[in-house]
């Protein structure tokens, strides 16, 4: 891996696609281009939990945001990278589909309450508008 260098860089549970902008010994600096996979919501020391002490609403990293990711979280990507905006709408349709898909699962639902509540701001943000979310 270089400086500059387009990769696929997975952070926490969501996974982005990004330019190399700092190396260093065990991690690399990304700078966020596209999301890939939208982050999970909850606790992350207890996934996929719900009666937990607090539930988190869990962004997606900001457009050019330079995040520190492990050196083995980071793999080179190859593809076009996709407009963020276009990305990140992509990414919350594909997460806001899956759980709306287990509608009697406890933690699904209590993911789309935190997930509704990041939608209006991803509106302000960037100006995604939502019509296929209630």
């Amino acid at each position: 891996m270089e400086k500059g260098q387009i990769v696929k860089a997975f952070r926490k549970t969501g996974s982005y696609v990004g330019e190399i902008t700092e190396i260093h010994p065990d991690m690399y600096v990304v700078r966020v281009l596209a999301v890939l996979k939208h982050p999970m919501q909850g606790n992350l020391h207890h996934p996929r939990e719900v009666d937990v002490p607090f539930f988190h609403e869990r962004k997606a990293h900001a457009y050019r945001e330079q995040i520190q990711v492990p050196s083995n979280m980071v793999r080179p990507y190859k593809e076009d990278v996709p407009p963020y905006k276009d990305s990140l709408r992509d990414a919350v349709l594909k997460f806001y589909d899956e759980l709306v898909s287990k509608p009697d699962d406890p933690f699904s639902r209590r993911s789309l309450e935190a997930l509704k509540v990041l939608i209006p701001e991803y509106k302000i943000m960037y100006g995604i508008e939502w019509p296929d979310i209630q």
